[in-house]
């Protein structure tokens, strides 16, 4: 069975004529008329009755109507769901991000989408650190994932969205916090509350590097999953932490941030997604997000800590 041929009966019992019908088809009566009869032959009933002066529904030419008008409409609705996915204003898009220190840019890029696709579900993906959304870019079950530079997957593009130093965070009472900065030797032997090893925390990596380069490795008493519960931990006093800018918005009683000494460390936040990722969903996404969250001028590169 034809969809023409549905279009046509809709017409001509919307019309009960078929010259006003064939008009409003642009088409010739004729061919009209056989399209009427092909529809009925398939189904086995007579849909009009037909005089030289009048054309009236059949009781089964009234049952077809609705049900051949919602086959219609629902057809329209998937042209144009089509039509806008394919111009990337509707769709899918999956994104892994972790916690606080996407506090300040992810709800800027949801409400950025919401205002221009509205059509584009963000399915978002919490708990999902740097190093973890880098893998799961890659293997391509996210879209688009918050990691941290440098990135060197291959197939992966990356671009920079935000700066942010490397502080310490200790408790108010701790001998340390009387200071305007803390040398991260001063450290040695400190208990340290961290990110659990298996979770892909970029900021554990760094934590760790920053220390071995001081000197020491991080004796850490406790591991929490989230920086909202380290800092929680920190402010009673079960260990210091190293953790970023973007975080100091968490404050808590008994809880004091002190910059590093020495040349700052500066960490880039970047979106990743993969460079095949045939989705025009995503790419609509990273089109407003380049307006969103722009890429921060540029700075003096950051300091090294894989030397």
């Amino acid at each position: 069975m034809e969809l023409r041929y549905l279009a046509s009966f809709v017409a001509v019992a919307e019309e009960l004529h078929f010259g006003r019908a064939a008009k409003r088809l642009h088409m010739a009566q004729p061919p009209l008329s056989q399209q009427i009869r092909q529809l009925e032959k398939e189904l086995g009933v007579q849909l009009f009755e037909r005089s030289t002066r009048s054309v009236r529904l059949t009781s089964a030419g009234e049952s077809f109507l609705k049900p051949v008008r919602t086959v219609l409409e629902d057809l329209e609705i998937a042209t144009r769901v089509a039509k806008a996915a394919g111009r990337g204003e509707y769709g899918r898009v999956t994104v892994g991000f972790a916690g606080a220190s996407s506090h300040t840019t992810l709800p800027v890029l949801t409400r950025a989408v919401r205002a221009a696709h509205p059509g584009i579900e963000l399915v978002m993906r919490g708990q999902t650190y740097a190093n973890r959304a880098l893998a799961r870019v890659a293997d391509g079950s996210l879209d688009v994932g918050f990691v941290r530079l440098p990135v060197t997957q291959p197939g992966v593009e990356t671009r920079v969205i935000d700066e942010e130093e490397l502080v310490c965070a200790l408790p108010a009472d701790h001998r340390l916090a009387r200071c305007e900065r803390i040398d991260v030797a001063d450290l040695a032997g400190e208990p340290f509350v961290s990110f659990p090893a298996n979770t892909g925390s970029s900021l554990r990596d760094i934590t760790l590097q920053a220390c071995e380069s001081a000197g020491h490795r991080p004796r850490i008493v406790q591991e929490a999953p989230d920086s909202y519960t380290i800092l929680a931990l920190v402010a009673m006093g079960v260990g210091v932490t190293l953790t970023l800018t973007s975080c100091m918005h968490i404050q808590q009683t008994g809880l004091v941030y002190r910059p590093l000494a020495g040349p700052p460390v500066v960490l880039r936040a970047a979106l990743a997604w993969r460079t095949d990722n045939p989705s025009a969903a995503l790419r609509s996404v990273l089109d407003i997000a380049e307006e969103a969250l722009p890429t921060p001028g540029t700075h003096a590169a950051p300091e090294a800590l894989t030397d």
